[in-house]
């Protein structure tokens, strides 16, 4: 019989150790494992990634259920262990279970710290830990307006990211005089400050929080030099403490953390502990490299293979704080016996130092170009001689910067130095999959081993790696379609469709062997929407190849309801819309009524089945919110009442907006127009924006006001209206035709260059024909709401037992 090997914690450290027994031992034990959340295995580094709107929920499961199901392991979700019974070598499970072990592995984790203050127990006051987090902020973040994060580390500010992407105002507020004390030294963090403070954040330095006060809920925050901020969310981040309470329960000797020997073994027998709840060597790990390092001992053991044991980690950050990447590793600031090489460049944002003593590398700090980043570290680890050559370590031996390639790099690095920290992907391990298993590509490596599917910004090392292992000529380039249906890019696609005139995407799937007959959910609403753009008066919209939000034309919410946003052009509206829109809401008890980025008004928490009910009352276009088609036109009040004013931006935005409403786009597609150099619509953050100047008018292109921050750039000068409009016509249609599917114009742009783009819309006869081809497709477009109204078919699909299949949105 197999032997009992029961795993408490369904977290990323212990799951890790069980992959990796997996691999060496797959049927030697009988695995159970107990988690307290009711998920499987998720990535909490990428939880950062969800709030911030880059992914999903399902994008950061690293094991689907399925995945227990193949390996025969037992999992209990939503459950808690309450105690551990080494004599009779059983645990006991909140609801009553009791599970035999032979061997039992502790991976509890950690919790968010709480600080003790008055008032810390109010509703609004949560940590920054889980999904349940999460869901927390975005639900806040739908009624609420303000928020202060408390901790200016790089979780604190990853939960200011993401709370900013939720258009909520957010205050960090940290005891120290400077953010991410722990990775950075004062010049990079004021590099970072300042970034992060252009991208909207507030911060409070040197402050040291005393009550939080409200009444109900949360409402505001009192510090000890007697200075108050308000807000209606208050977000955690100041640190970790690792759960200990059953190790101790059970008689494990406990000091910080669940005290481990260098085989990872508790002071009770065939008991292991891994992760953030241990402390090995009076050290505790709180980065996900380590912690894997610790996890691969424990499976050795389990195995029965021969092992040195786990010697300690010298550990190093590398991340993307907003879109900046950082690195530090070691000692990062100056101390006695210290020197540095540094380099700072404050108009490009790169800032590197590095620190030796006694002709040792002790540490680095990188922002904003993390290149030299693998050398560092190995020379950190190794403690290699540099006396003599320490400039070198930093500019190359020609002052100019390092000479070595990625190969040459690769070649010095141990085979344990991991690779990619998201999964704790060493060197070795993708030697091992190169040598024992044939990867030769980067898809292949990360089918294998995970390297690169986490944030992707390991990438080139280990095509580093793979150049190194099989040499240039050795690594297979593996063309990526555009989904894993097929090897054509988008390109060849289009192409296809227009030279042989395919109609259907049924036909595209069969003339250009789809390997899935049936397409998936990232090729099918491509196909729909390139279909469409080249031929509107053949192609039958696909409605079953849409995504959910676009096959109901509401955006749906996390509890299953949807919100309704109707047009109104320019950000303009009149009494009796008003009027309206209030009665409506009122009519079918709509719980939130919010005003947009875009100034609109948005009806949030909508049935399914009132949707129909509620367009015919409102009786108003719809207002594109969930489409990939022109969202919104955002406008200032211009010259008609303005006193800085220089042209008519209403009337201007409002031109545009009923002229390009409905027209299919790659992607989500937002305009400004604002009526001076002051800006005040935003429009050089769109992806057209037209400010008033005196004379005329500029036109900028492929600005980007999410995640990925993108100041626009100068398109062209033009005198009147009707050449604005002449422009943005032919560069939506440029942007249609060439665009990608779900390629927004800011990553458009950045593929193709602006000087392609100013070259392809120069000449009038290129610009006219463009236009000519966008205003066929606008006269057929519809209004979807006024049409579903209008068709019992249609509407049926809304009634209550309609059940539909969606397709998942990214």
């Amino acid at each position: 019989m197999k032997k009992k090997l029961v795993l408490v914690g369904n977290g990323m450290a212990g799951v890790n150790c069980i992959e990796q027994l997996l691999k060496l031992a797959p049927n030697l034990y009988d695995i159970t494992i107990i988690g307290s959340e009711p998920h499987p295995n998720y990535n909490r580094i990428l939880l950062s990634s969800v709030l911030a709107g880059d992914a999903d929920m399902k994008d950061i499961v690293i094991n689907e259920w399925s995945w227990y199901e193949e390996n025969h392991i037992t999992l209990h979700t939503g459950r808690t262990v309450t105690s551990i019974d080494s004599e009779r070598k059983q645990i006991g499970i909140d609801n009553g279970l009791k599970l035999p072990y032979d061997e039992l592995i502790i991976a509890t984790g950690s919790s968010a710290f709480i600080l003790p203050v008055p008032g810390a127990d109010k509703p609004g006051v949560i940590a920054f830990r889980d999904i349940k987090d999460c869901e927390t902020m975005m639900e806040t973040a739908k009624t609420y307006r303000k928020a202060v994060v408390i901790g200016g580390g790089l979780l604190g500010l990853e939960a200011a990211r993401g709370l900013l992407n939720l258009n909520m105002e957010v205050t960090v507020v940290h005891k120290h005089p400077y953010i991410m004390e722990r990775q950075l030294d004062q010049t990079a963090s004021t590099m970072l400050r300042s970034e992060l403070e252009q991208q909207g954040m507030k911060f409070l330095l040197s402050k040291n929080t005393e009550r939080i006060y409200g009444k109900k809920r949360v409402s505001g925050l009192r510090f000890t030099d007697g200075t108050e901020e308000e807000t209606d969310l208050i977000v955690m981040a100041v640190g970790i403490r690792p759960n200990v309470d059953l190790a101790r329960q059970a008689g494990i000797t406990i000091n910080q953390g669940i005290v481990v020997n260098d085989f990872l073994e508790t002071s009770l027998p065939n008991v292991y502990a891994v992760g953030e709840c241990v402390e090995h060597r009076g050290v505790g790990y709180g980065l996900v490299a380590p912690l894997y390092e610790q996890g691969a001992v424990i499976a050795k053991q389990l195995a029965g293979l021969e092992t040195d044991g786990y010697h300690g980690s010298v550990v190093s950050t590398k991340l993307k704080v907003s879109g900046v990447d950082v690195f530090s590793a070691g000692v990062y600031n100056d101390r006695p016996g210290t020197r540095s090489v540094r380099v700072q460049d404050d108009f490009g944002g790169v800032y590197k130092k590095v620190l030796i003593s006694e002709g040792k590398v002790i540490g680095a700090v990188l922002f904003g170009d993390i290149s030299d980043s693998s050398s560092l570290f190995k020379m950190i680890r190794t403690g290699e001689d540099v006396t003599g050559r320490e400039k070198e370590v930093l500019l190359g031996a020609s002052g100019g910067g390092a000479q070595k390639s990625g190969a040459a790099l690769v070649a010095g690095m141990p085979d344990d130095e991991i690779v990619c920290g998201c999964n704790g992907v060493s060197k070795g391990a993708i030697v091992n999959a190169v040598n024992e298993k044939g990867c030769s590509s980067i898809n292949e490596i990360k089918a294998c081993t995970k390297a690169g599917g986490s944030c992707g910004g390991c990438k080139p090392l280990v095509g580093d790696v793979l150049t190194y292992v099989l040499g240039a000529d050795g690594v297979k380039t593996v063309k990526e379609g555009i989904c894993g249906c097929t090897t054509l890019g988008r390109d060849e696609v289009v192409e296809a469709i227009k030279n042989m005139h395919l109609t259907t995407s049924k036909e595209v799937m069969n003339v250009l062997d789809w390997s899935n007959t049936e397409g998936c959910s990232k090729c099918r609403p491509a196909l729909n929407y390139y279909l469409g753009m080249l031929w509107p008066d053949e192609h039958e919209d696909e409605r079953e190849s849409r995504f959910v939000n676009e096959r109901n034309h509401a955006n749906i919410q996390k509890d299953g309801t949807y919100s309704v946003v109707p047009r109104m052009y320019g950000g303009v509206t009149t009494p009796e819309d008003l009027q309206k829109i209030a009665n409506v809401a009122l009519k079918y008890e709509v719980p939130l009524v919010k005003m947009t980025g875009g100034q609109r008004i948005d009806l949030l928490g909508v049935k399914k089945e009132d949707l129909p009910k509620m367009w015919a009352d409102l009786d108003m276009p719809s207002g594109y919110a969930y489409g990939k088609t022109l969202r919104t036109v955002k406008t200032c009040v211009g010259e008609t009442f303005c006193r800085f004013g220089t042209q008519d931006a209403m009337g201007m935005g409002i031109k545009m907006e009923k002229k390009f409403e409905r027209l299919a786009t790659p992607a989500k597609f937002k305009m400004a127009v604002s009526g001076c150099p002051r800006n005040c619509a935003e429009a050089t953050i769109k992806d057209f924006g037209v400010v008033a100047i005196d004379g005329g008018w500029e036109l900028h292109i492929s600005g980007n006001g999410g995640t990925k921050l993108r100041g626009s750039d100068l398109l062209t000068k033009v005198k009147t209206e009707d050449e604005v409009m002449e422009w943005c016509g032919a560069f939506i249609q440029y942007y249609r035709e060439t665009g990608k599917y779900n390629e927004r114009t800011s990553e458009w742009l950045e593929r193709i260059g602006l000087d392609t783009v100013k070259n392809a819309l120069q000449k009038e006869e290129d610009r006219l024909a463009l236009i000519s081809r966008v205003e066929h497709s606008l006269s057929l477009t519809k209004d979807p709401w006024k049409e579903i109204i209008e068709q019992d078919e249609l509407k049926r699909t809304f009634s209550p037992m309609s059940n539909e299949i969606s397709v998942s949105a990214r």
